[in-house]
């Protein structure tokens, strides 16, 4: 991801948390416990949640965490605490949008675009619901 375009330097110090039109800016009324989807996703209607999903993410500028645009900064980057707040306030926000069954299910993954594949992986197939019911 090339956040230099979106990023403000004060005295050497890179700001990018603060800048409202970075991925990287976390709104004061953000909290890990939101729900992105006013209804959990328990394994139907996968495509019907996902674009739910995808549109909240949107909004709030968190769609790169999901989709690989804004991937995992390097462990010497000085803006790796930043990317993994983020990326663990955007995994929260999607664990929150599944049933405790799924959710307990993939709570292992490392990341937001690992949890994101896992789920495209199960549930974005055309048989997707008949899976669901098969595994169930």
């Amino acid at each position: 991801m090339a956040i230099d375009e979106n990023t403000s330097t004060i005295e050497g110090t890179s700001n990018v948390g603060n800048n409202t039109i970075s991925a990287f800016h976390v709104h004061p009324s953000d909290s890990p416990g939101m729900m992105l989807f006013p209804t959990q996703f328990n394994g139907a209607r996968y495509l019907s949640w996902r674009r739910g999903v995808m549109r909240a993410l949107s909004v709030k500028n968190k769609l790169g965490f999901i989709d690989g645009i804004c991937v995992k900064l390097s462990t010497n980057s000085s803006q790796i605490r930043q990317w993994q707040m983020c990326d663990d306030m955007v995994t929260s926000w999607i664990f929150n949008s599944l049933t405790k069954e799924i959710s307990d299910s993939v709570e292992y993954v490392t990341d937001s675009v690992e949890l994101w594949k896992e789920l495209e992986d199960r549930y974005d197939q055309t048989n997707g619901e008949n899976l669901y019911q098969i595994q169930k």
